[in-house]
Parts: C-alpha cells; sequence; structure tokens
C-alpha cells in the first residue's frame, strides 16, 4: 500500500475509536458512557470542576514528516482543551525563562528566588525548579483550595509502576527530589512559581514568545480557576494558570498549533532561523530522570520501545487526559498530534501511523 492509504487507513482507524466521553460537558452521560473530564476521581470535595471548560470536536489528528503536513483529520482548526499536554507548555516557558536569564540555575530552590509564594517550609524549601520539572518535588501544601494529597497515590496510564495507594490517600512524604509523583497540584504550583518568575501571565508569555512566532495562535486562550487571582508586583491583579484540565480551565487549543510546536521541538527549539527555546533545554527535557526513566521534564518518554508502541525509542510524548497525544519521533522525523483518541486504543492507532511514516 501507498503513503497515504496507509495514513487514510490509520486515520479512518483513529475516527472509529474517538474517546467515548460525552462532547458537551454539560450533558449526562448515556447508560454506560463514563462522564466528562477526570475531576470525578478525586475524593469530595475536590471532586468538581473549579474553572471553565467548554464541548470539545471529534477525534481529530494532524501529522507533519519532515517539516510538512502530510495528513489531517477531523476538525484541527478547532481550539479544543488538551489536559495534561500543558504541563509540557510549562515546561517550555521555562526553558523560555533561562534563555532570557530568569532562570540561571534550575538546581536552586525555588525560595532563594521567590520567597512568600509557599516554598519556604522546612520541607519545601529545598525544593528546585528541576525537581519541579521532573515531578520528583513532593511539595507539601494547598494550592488556591487544592491540597496536594488530594493527588497523592496518583496513578496515570503511562506510569508502569503498580497502584501503590488509594487516590488521595495520605501518603507518608518523602525527601524532595526522592519520589516521583504525577500531581496536578505540584504542577498548578510550578505554574505559580513561574508566573512570578516572568512577571506577566504565563498564556501572554506563551502566545508571544512560542506561538505567534510559529504562525499560530488563533483561537488559543490558557484558563484559570475562578479563585486563582493574585497580586503581582508591577502587574496589578492576575489570573494564574493551572497544568491541565484536571479542575476545569487550562489550555484551549488547535491540532495545529500543537502540531507547531511539536515541530519547534523536533527541531531543538528553532523556528524560521531563530531560537524561541534553547537547544540545551529541549535536550534536557527528553532525558530520562534520576528517579522515573520513563518521564523527562514534563515529557514522557519511550526508552524501552514499549510505553508508546510504534514510536522510536527516541520518541517523546506530551500527553493529556482525554485522548490527547503529541508524539514527537526523531527517527521518523515526524510530528503525530492526536485529539480525543480513545486511550484504550492509543497502542494500536500509533503502530499504524508508524508504518504510513516508515514508507515515507
Amino acid at each position: 500500500m501507498s503513503t497515504s492509504s496507509l495514513l487514510n487507513d490509520a486515520a479512518l482507524y483513529a475516527q472509529a475509536h474517538e474517546v467515548p466521553w460525552p462532547r458537551d460537558p454539560e450533558a449526562a452521560p448515556a447508560p454506560g458512557q463514563p462522564p466528562w473530564g477526570v475531576h470525578h476521581d478525586d475524593p469530595p470535595p475536590f471532586n468538581r470542576l473549579r474553572g471553565p471548560v467548554h464541548a470539545r470536536g471529534p477525534q481529530a489528528g494532524v501529522i507533519r514528516q519532515h517539516g510538512e503536513v502530510i495528513a489531517t483529520w477531523g476538525e484541527p482548526d478547532r481550539a479544543d482543551l488538551t489536559f495534561s499536554v500543558a504541563k509540557s507548555y510549562l515546561a517550555l516557558l521555562a526553558g523560555v525563562a533561562q534563555g532570557d536569564g530568569l532562570l540561571p540555575d534550575e538546581n536552586a530552590p525555588v525560595a532563594e528566588r521567590l520567597p512568600g509564594i509557599c516554598f519556604d517550609s522546612a520541607h519545601n524549601r529545598p525544593i528546585t525548579w528541576a525537581h519541579l520539572l521532573t515531578q520528583t518535588s513532593e511539595w507539601e501544601g494547598t494550592s488556591f483550595g487544592l491540597p496536594d494529597t488530594v493527588d497523592r497515590w496518583r496513578k496515570v496510564a503511562q506510569d508502569p509502576r503498580p497502584a501503590a495507594g488509594p487516590k488521595g490517600g495520605a501518603r507518608p512524604l518523602q525527601a524532595p527530589g526522592t519520589y516521583w509523583e504525577y500531581n496536578d497540584v505540584r504542577i498548578n504550583q510550578f505554574a505559580l512559581a513561574l508566573l512570578h518568575l516572568f512577571g506577566k501571565p504565563l498564556p501572554e508569555v506563551f502566545l508571544a514568545r512560542i506561538l505567534r512566532p510559529l504562525g499560530g495562535g488563533d483561537g488559543f486562550a490558557w484558563r484559570g480557576y475562578d479563585d486563582a487571582w493574585v497580586d503581582l508586583p508591577g502587574a496589578g491583579r492576575v489570573q494564574t494558570v493551572p497544568g491541565g484540565t484536571h479542575w476545569g480551565a487550562g489550555v484551549s487549543i488547535s491540532a495545529h498549533d500543537q502540531a507547531r510546536i511539536g515541530q519547534m521541538v523536533l527541531d531543538g527549539g528553532a523556528f524560521a532561523g531563530r531560537q524561541l527555546v534553547p537547544k540545551r533545554w529541549i535536550e534536557r527535557m527528553a532525558e530520562p530522570g534520576p528517579i522515573a526513566p520513563f518521564y523527562g521534564r514534563l515529557l514522557w518518554l519511550n526508552r524501552d520501545g514499549k510505553a508508546f508502541p510504534g514510536a522510536s525509542p527516541r520518541a517523546v510524548f506530551m500527553v493529556g487526559a482525554g485522548g490527547h497525544y503529541v508524539w514527537i519521533d526523531p527517527e521518523l522525523d515526524a510530528v503525530v498530534v492526536l485529539r480525543w483518541l480513545d486511550p484504550a486504543y492509543a497502542g494500536l492507532t500509533m503502530p499504524r501511523i508508524a508504518k504510513a511514516l516508515a514508507a515515507g
């Protein structure tokens, strides 16, 4: 079969396996249908949305290879919520900060630069920027009404380790840097730290420094929780944003823009002769963490070739709940964006795409 035929077949397969969530987050699920979102899995009273959400489009995709768009389907121009893909955007913003000289040493404690934003306790004071980037911070506290305990013992699909305790249980804390845990409250605290580091709203920085230079940004929004407002010196009252849509809000973005960002990462942080994110920072994002070799700096890895079947061992992934994948693969010289794909079928969809790309 030709490359175009293989890609068409892969796209049809993906479209036939759309995530079973309702398209309207306010719609009651049909019998046997899971509800919209992931907040339902949290213990009360934290199992509710705290920020705005909106209806989604159908399963969609964009594939780029050798720098060119070679396939699209669904509604690739629609700005949809992308859940924890936003975590990787925070890592890119941290890279911008380092390039600007705002983050000269990612191994320095956050409290040294930013006292007074809940990194000052005896337990939290050793937490470094690198700990936050690798999800090993063990930050303790409450961030805009959400205690970090609500996401302790969190188990996500890409984590190869077995579940070790009940979600939201009071897991004993470890020293910062010694334990890996996927914890959205700590990610939100990282976003707050970046807000103070830049001294301006993160959506504004992301749009100006990354999306607009890439030729994108139409329909883009990065919203915060309804009560997530802070007084920022020199900027007044601004909204801090979360690194996902666990409790609502988060990034709305098109599949084409996700592919543009993925292409920039594939190209070492550069676009059109301009270095948007330092190349060495991009390289470090893809390096295995010392505790969790399946995870880099807010990127999922595939070093064993098994975590994401079909992808090469050098591939990295931005992943979000609801079936969102940005697959960046140097060996295939490709970027693949999949939106609203049933995660149960991701491992069957990706090899189909990889076969088509290998034939191209």
